[in-house]
């Protein structure tokens, strides 16, 4: 049986007649599929197939094998798969060079899409592009900053329309005249805090003494010493100066001035002098306006290192003491003739904020950086980097002011931005500071509003004012121990005064805000 069936096999799987020689080299494993699946297959007309009569002998199953060998033979070979091989081989030999990727050209922004306005494209109808016209930023970058010229500038304000200046003249022929009554401050003793307290009670506000005097936020605040008039000066943001004559409380009796560019970061009326303005600008420039001749002065100029603040080093205000945010320091000598002489130093602070001058040991300063407080020795400033004498490294976070206390030095105040008002002792400078009192306090103002800065009353060793976030909005009121002494409140503040000051003699309190507007409180009486 076995021989039987493998001649047989041997004859199903000779090539028919009309077929290909090519066509019958099947591969092995595609003929070992078919065969292996036509095993389980049966029919009962097996042994009527045609083409099988010469193997009579053989049993139905293996009919059934050779006629599916048969059959898949002849299915193979009419698919032609050794020529499609043939075929697909002389296309491997046959390979292209890969064509190189051409980067897709980027679409331009200015590229004209359909359908879209002329308007949007900036063409006239005739598809000319327009002229470029400046944005309003711009415009208003440009009217804030204007270029000033060096040298002295007049005294012209920018809110009045006054051909003469008649009014202009008679308002600083009143400030130049009270001036001369003011040079010598009376000092009020030390009284009890309780005396102090109904003090600060019976000062108010009103409509009256709340206005706005410039553009922008208010970047310093100074009162006028004078004991007959309150006069206000603040500096903005912008650059301008505003002084508000509050005695007669007059459209009139308000100026807005233009003497910088940018910021103007401190304001001090002259010790000596208060006919004297001083102010001081991020622009680099130092000038004195002066009540008497309608002139500020050009008393310094550096634009190569912005200034931050400054103080007068000495009692008559000869010689200014000027910091830089870079941390230089810059010792100002007024009294020589023409431009001022300026001797630079490097501290060892990499910024500095504010600078301080001792009120008694004037030789001594406090500056503060951006997470240091140094206290530096005038007389030993070295021009590569001066070493401080003291350092005040409680501070966790930026540091927005340090100053000391008006009458005795003895005590420091700062402002941080950790949220704490720290008190130190500085009555002894041969030793390190010790930190007496912390005091729990939001100086978080966010990125619209000035920072607070707590300064001292000047009519007090142991009080200090400072602006707050608390609602409703007010100005506190500290002593140094860490107690609330009082807060101003009232239904006319309805902002944040971030800076304020204390009239030296007086019981008149001046706050600036975000926006450009003075709030004053006082006394009745002195309206």
């Amino acid at each position: 049986m076995k021989a039987v069936s493998s001649k047989a096999e041997s004859l199903l799987l000779k090539p028919p007649s009309g077929a290909h020689t090519e066509s019958t080299k099947l591969e092995p494993k595609s003929t070992a599929e078919p065969v292996a699946l036509s095993v389980n297959m049966a029919s009962s007309d097996e042994d009527s197939s045609p083409g099988l009569d010469d193997f009579s002998g053989l049993s139905p199953y293996e009919r059934k094998r050779l006629k599916n060998i048969r059959e898949n033979a002849k299915f193979f070979a009419s698919l032609q798969l050794s020529e499609s091989a043939a075929r697909l081989r002389g296309m491997i030999k046959k390979r292209q060079q890969p064509e190189s990727k051409r980067k897709k050209p980027k679409k331009e922004e200015n590229e004209t899409g359909c359908r879209r306005s002329m308007r949007l494209l900036k063409v006239d109808p005739l598809g000319v592009p327009l002229p470029v016209a400046p944005t309003q930023s711009a415009l208003e970058e440009e009217k804030e900053n204007p270029l000033l010229p060096p040298g002295p500038l007049e005294m012209i304000p920018e809110n009045q329309d006054d051909s003469n200046g008649l009014l202009l003249k008679a308002s600083l022929r009143t400030w130049a005249e009270m001036s001369k009554t003011s040079n010598e401050r009376t000092e009020e003793g030390l009284s009890s805090i309780k005396s102090y307290k109904a003090n600060l009670s019976g000062m108010v506000i009103s409509e009256a003494t709340v206005r706005k005097v410039t553009k922008g936020a208010i970047t310093s605040v100074a009162l006028h010493p004078s004991e007959v008039r309150t006069l206000v000066a603040a500096g903005a943001k912008s650059g301008q100066i505003g002084l508000w004559d509050l005695t007669r409380q007059h459209e009139d009796e308000m100026y807005v001035f233009y003497p910088h560019s940018q910021p103007v970061s401190c304001l001090y009326f002259s010790p000596t002098n208060p006919a004297h303005l001083l102010s001081l600008s991020y622009d680099g420039t130092l000038r004195c306006g002066d009540f008497s001749t309608a002139i500020f002065e050009e008393v310094y100029r550096n634009e190569g290192s912005s200034p931050s603040s400054f103080d007068f080093l000495a009692e008559d205000a000869s010689t200014l003491l000027v910091g830089h945010w870079d941390g230089r320091l810059s010792l100002v000598d007024r009294r020589t003739p023409g431009t001022s002489y300026e001797k630079l130093f490097n501290s060892s602070l990499g910024k500095i904020r504010t600078v301080h001058v001792h009120p008694v040991s004037r030789q001594y300063f406090i500056a503060a950086g951006l997470r240091d407080v140094h206290i530096y020795d005038a007389r030993c400033l070295k021009s590569r980097r001066s070493q401080p004498l003291l350092s005040l490294a409680e501070h966790t976070k930026s540091i927005a002011s340090a100053y000391f206390s008006p009458v005795t030095g003895n005590r420091v105040v700062t402002t941080c931005a950790d949220c704490k008002l720290r008190v130190f002792d500085s009555s002894s400078m041969s030793s390190q500071i010790p930190l007496l009192t912390t005091i729990r306090h939001n100086t978080i103002t966010g990125r619209w509003l000035t920072r607070f800065q707590a300064v001292w009353d000047p009519k007090r060793e142991d009080c200090f004012i400072v602006g707050s976030m608390a609602h409703p909005r007010q100005v506190e009121v500290f002593h140094e121990t860490g107690k609330s002494v009082y807060s101003f409140l009232g239904e006319c503040l309805v902002s944040v005064c971030s800076l304020n000051v204390m009239h030296p003699t007086r019981y008149v309190l001046a706050g600036g805000n975000s926006s450009g507007k003075l709030h004053v409180f006082m006394h009745q009486e002195s309206f």
